[in-house]
Order: structure tokens, then sequence, then C-alpha cells
């Protein structure tokens, strides 16, 4: 499904503009029609695929080597409306896109990493990695809900 980590990125990124856009419509029909639900659900939805964006460029940037900028700068693409999918443009215009799945360490690369071990045991299971992130972001998710959401309740 997703071979590359550039069709996982872009999905993602892409998600991430219709959760956001999920958002906005629950925030303008809350305003207007007094319909708090849409603001619950928007939100909701919103916030997962907030995270799980999150997740996929941390796993990305680990995959694909990427140094502290362009790692910052697509985590606060999502904190943006909309700006995940120039996020993604610029990234693969830079060939920071590119490239396969990392599934076996190489320890004489001149770039080896002390987790490449471990992350490739995890790109070759990925229904583990999967499962385990999905867990993670899940559990996450639930603390910030506990919490409140941003700006508190009203």
């Amino acid at each position: 499904m997703f071979r590359t980590p550039q069709t996982l990125f872009r999905t993602l990124a892409f998600a991430e503009v219709v959760s956001w856009t999920l958002l906005i419509a629950g925030l303008i029909l809350r305003a207007t029609l007094g319909w708090n639900i849409a603001v619950t659900i928007g939100g909701g939805i919103h916030g997962f695929v907030f995270l799980s964006y999150g997740a996929t460029v941390i796993l990305v940037a680990l995959n694909s080597r990427w140094r502290l900028g362009p790692t910052l700068a697509a985590l606060v693409s999502a904190v943006v409306p909309y700006a995940t999918i120039p996020a993604e443009i610029v990234l693969h215009r830079r060939g920071l896109l590119a490239g396969t799945w990392r599934t076996a360490p190489s320890a004489e690369a001149p770039d080896a990493r002390w987790y490449d071990g471990i992350l490739a045991w995890f790109l070759r299971r990925p229904w583990v990695l999967f499962v385990g992130l999905a867990v993670l972001i899940a559990a996450v998710f639930a603390v910030l809900l506990l919490v409140g959401p941003p700006g508190g309740s009203h």
C-alpha cells in the first residue's frame, strides 16, 4: 500500500488538508447554526489525523535521514491550515521524499544511525509498525481528550 516514504507522506499530507476542511466546516456550522457537535466531530477527526501526520513525518524523517530543519518545517506545516500540501511539494522537489524504506541496516553506510537496526526491523514488519503506531497515536489522542480542547471548554 505505502511502498515508498513518498506515498505515505503524500497520503497523510492530503488527509491533514481534508481534516482541516472538516474542522473549519464544523466551526462555520457552530457559528451559523449552533451545531456544537460539528466541531466535536471535525475537531476529533482533525486531531487524530494531525497526530498521525506528525508520526508520519517522524517516521519518514528517520528513514530518509532528514536534518532537523526539514523535519521541523514538515511538523509545523500541520499547524497552518492547508500547509502540508505545499510542504510535501517542497520536500519532493528537494528530493527528501525520494528513495525506499530502509528495511536493512547498513553499518558501512557513511550516514548510519544508532536506530537503523530497530527502524529496519519495524519496516520489515509493516503490520507491527502500523499497529504499534496506531496504539501510540490512540493513547496520545485519548490523553489529549482527557486534558480538553485547545483554549479550554466553555
